[in-house]
């Protein structure tokens, strides 16, 4: 799978955190990542200086650690969760 890195794409990876139970933020901090992921509240925090690359990658890096209830995502946001799901993780 190819990213893209628009605003469009951002959106569809940030529906899926909304039509999922994890919710997402932006704020500011100095994650070493560029993002902070506290699974037991089930909650991504994202750098909010972080352009739009920087915060498409880490949206996509969280969707491929993280399972997500796919009951109440949309056919789209499905769609896309698994394409990314099914992308080798990095060894």
């Amino acid at each position: 799978m190819e990213l893209k890195y628009t605003k469009s794409f951002l959106s569809r990876l940030e529906d899926i955190f909304a039509e999922s139970d994890f919710v997402l933020r932006y704020e500011k901090g100095n994650f070493k990542a560029g993002y902070c992921l506290i699974k037991d509240m089930k909650v991504a925090i994202i750098n909010k200086y972080f352009p739009l690359e920087g915060r498409i990658n880490c949206l996509y890096d969280i969707l491929r650690g993280i399972q997500i209830n796919t009951t109440g995502l949309s056919a789209k946001s499905l769609e896309l969760y698994e394409e990314i799901c099914k992308q080798e993780q990095p060894q």
